[in-house]
């Protein structure tokens, strides 16, 4: 089978910091970031996907930026970013193997269903990371 990675980041409140994931070709998380909240998407790519043993590289357009496709490129992964509308030279993107990161939604949605993550009642960044560390682990063990 195929590994790919996926990377993706949603924001939980401008005030209440970022979270970003990169997850493998199942849909487990491999590697997670928090960041403030006003932290563009792009700028944590390079830390999600450094060192990953990974064939492709799907993200949304948030990470379409010529320093991530170079990164990615570089580690032999296959790049399947959308285009930004305003991008000079659109690249192709592959749309069938962009639905697969559906996977990364699924993620997110096993780590808001624990209320602690959702509602983010760790009241600074580090005890939010650990929260969201132990959901992934009590996720990885319920497949396991």
């Amino acid at each position: 089978m195929q590994r790919a990675l996926k990377a993706a980041t949603r924001t939980w409140g401008s005030q209440k910091g970022a979270i970003h994931v990169a997850v493998d070709a199942h849909g487990m998380p491999v590697r997670i970031v928090v960041t403030a909240g006003t932290t563009a998407d792009c700028s944590q790519a390079s830390t999600l996907i450094d060192g990953l043993d990974a064939q492709h590289l799907l993200a949304d357009k948030g990470y379409d930026s010529d320093a991530i496709v170079a990164q990615a490129e570089a580690d032999n992964m296959a790049v399947v970013i959308p285009p930004r509308r305003n991008r000079k030279q659109p690249r192709e993107c592959d749309r069938q193997l962009y639905r697969l990161r559906h996977l990364v939604e699924n993620a997110f949605l096993h780590l808001k269903r624990w209320r602690g993550t959702a509602t983010r009642y760790a009241k600074n960044t580090a005890l939010f990371l650990a929260a969201v560390q132990i959901r992934c682990i009590a996720f990885w063990a319920a497949i396991l």
